[in-house]
């Protein structure tokens, strides 16, 4: 399977390789970090929050004020009444 701009692969410590769709990213300038939201497309109600660098590694977040700020970036998103007519149409 090809990737394409809305995917990303992602293995775990054993070497298993999980096609992610990623949602959408964002950046918090004061930490100097970026962040993206994933999902697998058989699961799409489960999204993982990811920190990624420019060298295109990519971590999942175990920080709780990290994690926190995630997910209220992620109902921000979700309550958006423009994502809200993508999803209805």
């Amino acid at each position: 399977m090809e990737l394409n701009e809305n995917q990303i692969a992602i293995y775990d410590e054993d070497g298993n390789k999980f096609l992610m769709e990623i949602l959408f990213t964002y950046e918090n300038e004061e930490r100097g970090a970026k962040y993206v939201f994933v999902y697998e497309n058989n699961a799409p109600d489960d999204i993982y929050l990811m920190k990624y660098d420019d060298n295109g590694n990519i971590t999942p977040v175990e920080d709780e004020e990290e994690f926190e700020e995630g997910q209220e970036v992620l109902a921000a998103f979700e309550e958006d009444p423009n994502i809200e007519k993508l999803k209805n149409s």
